[in-house]
């Protein structure tokens, strides 16, 4: 728990009380919006043990930790208290005057606002929210959690074993939620549920738990290992340590999942609708708050799908265009050479190394910001979560410890070559990994208030990380020219990247078709036929990602669209003054927001200004 001052009034003379009376007078909106936003920090990690510890490394200076730790268990009157604590905060924010407000503080205001607004929204859409979708659910995210849940000390370990302890409970929270879902006739369909109980069998797989080989038995063991090499843990307590971790595994969280997976076998069949939320009561409600919390954009759905449909009709006639480049060079159609690509580097940490050199020209560098080297390590998603996980994901680092940073690239759908080059670009650099750790190091600099650090703008994030993924097929091309490249590999580079574009845009446009305009399953078969998609079990595929996740692609593929408007709009602003560097500087600088706000911000820099780390860079070429 932060500490707070000591009563001021107890040991000043009149005229220092006055002094401070002013002090505290002129600047009460600053001083209120400072402690309200304290507040909702604390409020929003306290009993979440979990969240805390990949938020903070060091949570002493703002909070203690639960004792013992613990992961959040929900009940419905828990999410009615938090709705009246956004509502509270948001009246108390309404209350406060920008101008009074610092810049960096206005803006946060602004931000903070916009973003309780939507999420209050949302929690009048009870039960339409689902925590264990077949393909993100958090009993699928928990276990990854858990495997890289970092061990700085002693306290960490034994709080890690204290959270496998709640793992039952955190788990009836979850079935007791399905079950409300369920009463309300909201509850999964039954194919979803299906591979929900399957998921819940396979997880904590007991051949692997006996055996010792799990993820979470032999990745406890190398967090042990290192404790005891810095002197935090004795070598004679490692066995004590590893016999508890087995026993929680096989005698509690084992059995938890066993039992949830009862309960959701139990209620398969209590669901009341079929397809994406534009056919269910409430459901188009439920969608157009989710469209704004995960894109960050403003625009309409009907303004949405204009625009996509806008850009898939002038990325069609580009890829005509490229593709009859592709065949006067090589005789050829492109698809069949598409599937032999060769690309010289496979190695992940080649790849990293790389494209860090390839970006210095149009990124500011982390050294601008930080003297402490920031490492990045890349690993195999395990054998037993492959089925259930992301290509790729990058789990963000602590406020506070932002120097060690980890990449899953999952072996069962990211190839090596190009694919995995453009996937650590999306991921790492000059991805999200460069993203979050630029960001994040740059708000630190500026102010020590850490609440846009539990605020989500995942539209910016992955917007972010899909342009500059769109980026790295250029520095791709580049290699492949310094290894004796030809025009043609250039071309079909090229015609790569606007052939995923145009793929992700017809999945978004399917993501408003199902949730918005309530088209049904034979209706998104026939839209992908007619892209040449008519295989069932990929139609198949395609449709049951988009209704179990609505937003998704639109998190990705409308952002980056957002980006690149923005991108427009900053080169008419800045004229001659304006370059690429410039430009990612910016957004940079201002951090994950909501669009809108970025406008905003983009439309009040003042022309001929740049910012201290552009200059820094043009004096400091190296990549950090």
């Amino acid at each position: 728990m932060k500490k707070k001052l000591p009563c001021l009034f107890t040991a000043v003379f009149f005229l220092g009380f006055a002094a401070v009376f002013l002090y505290f007078f002129l600047n009460s909106d600053a001083r209120r919006f400072r402690q309200a936003t304290e507040n909702f920090f604390t409020s929003s990690l306290a009993g979440d043990s979990l969240s805390l510890h990949y938020t903070l490394a060091d949570p002493s200076p703002w909070l203690e930790g639960p004792s013992p730790a613990t992961l959040p268990v929900y009940s419905r009157s828990g999410r009615q208290a938090g709705a009246a604590v956004m509502e509270n905060l948001l009246t108390a924010l309404w209350e406060i005057d920008p101008e009074k407000l610092n810049e960096q503080d206005a803006y946060t205001l602004s931000l903070l606002t916009v973003w309780l607004e939507n999420e209050l929204v949302g929690a009048q859409c009870e039960y339409f929210e689902e925590p264990l979708s077949p393909t993100s659910g958090m009993h699928l995210e928990l276990p990854v959690l858990l495997a890289e849940y970092a061990f700085r000390s002693r306290e960490d370990l034994e709080d890690y074993l204290e959270i496998l302890e709640s793992i039952p409970d955190y788990l009836d929270g979850l079935g007791e939620y399905e079950k409300e879902k369920a009463a309300a006739g909201l509850f999964m369909t039954e194919e979803d549920a299906a591979e929900v109980v399957q998921q819940c069998d396979a997880i904590l797989d007991e051949a692997l738990l006996e055996g010792g080989t799990h993820f979470l038995q032999t990745t406890f063991a190398e967090r042990l290992d290192r404790l005891i090499e810095l002197g935090e843990v004795d070598a004679g307590d490692r066995e004590k340590y590893v016999s508890e971790n087995d026993r929680l595994l096989k005698t509690v969280a084992a059995p938890a999942y066993e039992a949830l997976g009862d309960t959701i076998f139990l209620l398969s069949g209590s669901g009341l609708y079929e397809g994406g939320l534009g056919r269910i009561s409430g459901g188009i409600i439920y969608y157009t708050y989710l469209l704004k919390r995960n894109t960050g954009s403003s625009r309409t759905p009907e303004e949405i799908t204009r625009l996509l449909s806008e850009q898939l009709q002038a990325d069609v006639q580009k890829l005509q265009e490229l593709s009859g480049r592709y065949r006067q060079l090589t005789g050829h159609t492109p698809d069949s050479a598409s599937t032999l690509f060769p690309f010289p580097i496979e190695d992940a940490q080649e790849i990293l190394t790389d494209l860090q050199q390839r970006m210095q020209d149009d990124f500011s560098p982390l050294s601008a910001l930080t003297d402490t080297p920031v490492s990045c390590t890349v690993r195999t998603v395990s054998e037993s979560l492959q089925s259930y996980t992301s290509p790729a994901f990058y789990l963000t680092p602590p406020l506070d410890a932002l120097s060690e940073n980890v990449i899953y690239i999952n072996p069962a759908s990211t190839r090596t070559g190009l694919e995995l080059y453009t996937t650590l670009a999306h991921e790492g650099y000059p991805g999200h990994l460069y993203q979050t750790v630029y960001s994040r190091l740059y708000e630190n600099s500026i102010t020590d208030n850490p609440v846009r650090g539990v605020l989500s703008f995942s539209g910016f994030v992955e917007g972010w990380a899909y342009y500059v993924e769109n980026l790295s097929y250029g520095y791709a091309a580049e290699v492949l020219l310094e290894n004796d490249g030809s025009e043609a590999d250039q071309v079909l580079v090229q015609l790569l990247c606007l052939e995923r574009n145009l793929q992700i845009n017809l999945y978004c446009l399917l993501d408003l078709s199902i949730h918005y305009y309530g088209a049904d399953q034979e209706d998104v078969f026939r839209s992908l036929a007619a892209f040449g998609i008519s295989d069932t079990a990929t139609a198949d595929a395609i449709y049951d990602y988009i209704r179990r996740e609505p937003t998704t692609y639109l998190k990705y593929y409308l952002s980056y669209l957002e980006i690149l408007s923005l991108k427009e709009e900053a080169q008419e602003l800045w004229k001659d003054q304006y370059s690429d560097l410039r430009f990612h500087t910016f957004l940079l600088q201002t951090g994950p927001s909501d669009f809108t706000n970025l406008e905003n911000r983009l439309r009040a820099q003042r022309p001929g200004t740049q910012s201290l780390d552009v200059q820094r860079l043009e004096a400091q070429p190296e990549q950090g």
